[in-house]
């Protein structure tokens, strides 16, 4: 079975429950994890994840989720197709 991917990405001052709080919400939404990178730089907090989004029925209301999310976190977290992100990062 084929994947359509997405990126989320992180990034905000590093706390307790960031990647909790991400994992949860694609756990809610049954969205499967297919690879993450993590790293933090002296008190900033980045991750990136690649995220299995074919079962996903709207990714709209996911993106709304995970804004919402880091609003409350105080961090930025987006959600972008990988085709999308593959040709803004093109050059």
């Amino acid at each position: 079975m084929e994947k359509r991917k997405a990126v989320v990405s992180v990034i905000g001052k590093d706390q307790v429950g960031i990647i909790a709080n991400v994992t949860n919400v694609l756990a809610e939404y049954k969205l499967n994890v297919l690879d993450i990178s993590q790293t933090i730089v002296e008190e900033y907090f980045t991750m990136i994840m690649i995220i299995d989004v074919k079962e996903a029925h709207d990714l709209d209301e996911i993106r709304k989720v995970l804004q919402e999310t880091g609003e409350n976190l105080g961090v930025q977290i987006s959600l972008q197709l990988e085709e999308v992100f593959q040709s803004m990062h093109r050059i």
